[in-house]
């Protein structure tokens, strides 16, 4: 082998390894941007790539990621849209159902993996309906028929803007016993959950307390022994931040916390200890990135609270990586705003921590329960 040969096969081995189809099969990428704490792999018609895509649009700019579909099927009601076949919910009147399979079609991709590429995925089990009681019966069958597999539960939705009211059969709510059942049986798990839950109703009224406020806080209190995870901060499309609000007459000077301090009282209570947020989803940047005070405003936040945020894409089967990776590059000017410890922690370290120990505390779990089956 001559010399210039053999510079140019090690040249091409170094390239290869740095390569996105590398990452696929070896370690998590140690340079990531981020870990996906938000991702559907597919959409309300239970569509989208395959994980072998998804991988090589994650790249190395991706270490690890959550896998989820959605839980909720659109229909497809002729009489409704005639030839027209709706993809998301606000394309027909249709209603959405729950649809069980979704979780054994991720369960069924995670394993398509080989091992090396497995461990950048969380998969999560969402194919339940919160209102049902039997629902802890269904995420206890998941666990048991693919054990090694589910780090959590959710996404899920209680409260959703234009959502819930489309659901067939009873709506979810913050206060049925089904959900505390859910939740309790997610901390002897040790799944985490993601929680979807706006804070208000949607174009609620301004300087008033949000709707669904003091329901979620006593909701959170209720599980100190699970680890929730609230998305999206609680916002949505036309779920806007809470307003500061006086509480006297109108020349008041003392005023109740807006958003910022709604999340900052829940993350000051001692009894909130197990409670996170995403700030994932591009229509929570716009209101994040909506003038430089609103960035400072919640980078200071975050840079108080740097252990208790994680970041999400909240991309839904996606087709390229172009459109998977707009989420994040539209946080830059909120990146930039924070301490180094405080970025690093809520683009990958959280992530890491949380279902690190998920993984653990989850295969316990299946280990005593199988072999208490035999």
């Amino acid at each position: 082998m001559n010399t210039s040969h053999g510079v140019r096969l090690w040249l091409a081995i170094l390239v290869a390894a740095a390569s996105p189809a590398a990452a696929q099969e070896g370690a998590v990428p140690r340079a990531a941007d981020f870990n996906d704490s938000h991702f559907h792999l597919t959409n309300y018609i239970q569509r989208g790539p395959d994980v072998s895509t998804y991988l090589r649009i994650m790249g190395t700019r991706v270490g690890r990621s959550t896998l989820f579909g959605i839980p909720l099927q659109q229909t497809w009601v002729y009489a409704n849209s005639g030839n027209y076949a709706p993809a998301y919910y606000l394309d027909t009147d249709a209603p959405l159902y729950y649809y069980s399979f979704t979780d054994a079609w991720i369960a069924m991709q995670y394993r398509s993996l080989p091992p090396a590429a497995q461990k950048r995925f969380e998969p999560m089990i969402t194919g339940f309906n919160p209102a049902d009681m039997y629902a802890v019966d269904h995420i206890r069958r998941v666990l048991t028929a693919f054990p090694g597999v589910f780090s959590g539960i959710g996404e899920f939705s209680v409260h959703k803007e234009f959502v819930s009211s489309k659901v067939a059969g009873e709506g979810a709510s913050l206060t049925n016993p089904a959900l505390d059942s859910i939740l309790a049986f997610a901390g002897e798990a040790g799944l985490v959950v993601i929680l979807h839950c706006d804070i208000d109703r949607p174009f609620a009224a301004t300087n008033v307390e949000p709707v669904y406020l003091t329901q979620m806080k006593a909701l959170l209190r209720r599980h100190p022994q699970t680890t929730i995870i609230w998305a999206h901060m609680g916002l949505g499309r036309v779920v806007h931040p809470a307003q500061t609000q006086a509480t006297g007459g109108a020349d008041a000077v003392d005023r109740s916390p807006g958003q910022i301090g709604i999340i900052e009282d829940i993350l000051a209570d001692p009894a909130m200890r197990h409670v996170y947020f995403d700030i994932s989803w591009d229509e929570v940047a716009k209101y994040i990135l909506s003038t430089p005070q609103t960035v400072q405003r919640t980078a200071a936040m975050l840079n108080r609270y740097p252990d208790r945020f994680l970041f999400g894409t909240d991309n839904m089967a996606p087709k390229d990586s172009a459109g998977y990776f707009a989420a994040f590059e539209m946080y830059a000017p909120l990146w930039r705003a924070l301490t180094p410890d405080a970025s690093e922690k809520i683009r990958k370290g959280n992530f890491a921590r949380l279902f690190d120990a998920a993984r653990v505390d989850v295969r316990r779990w299946e280990s005593t329960a199988l072999s208490g089956r035999q």
